[in-house]
């Protein structure tokens, strides 16, 4: 039988268990504020680069996505 393990055939984690842990790393050195941080800049950024527009799209985008799902 296969195993599970996450690696490929030369015995390396796989990118998904590097992200994985690399996640968990960061998630236990770094607090609350530090996401929190770093989701006000990206918020900021985004703002900066697009218009109402892109706002409206990506709105009606998510309440179709979550009606489907309501079905």
């Amino acid at each position: 039988m296969a195993r599970n393990n996450n690696n490929n055939d030369n015995g390396n984690m796989s990118m998904e268990e590097r992200g994985r842990k690399g996640g968990e790393a960061t998630a236990k050195s770094h607090g609350k504020e530090f996401y929190q941080e770093i989701g006000r800049k990206g918020g900021e950024a985004t703002a900066e680069s697009h218009d109402k527009d892109f706002y409206e799209e990506i709105g009606r985008k998510g309440g179709e996505a979550r009606n489907n799902n309501n079905d």
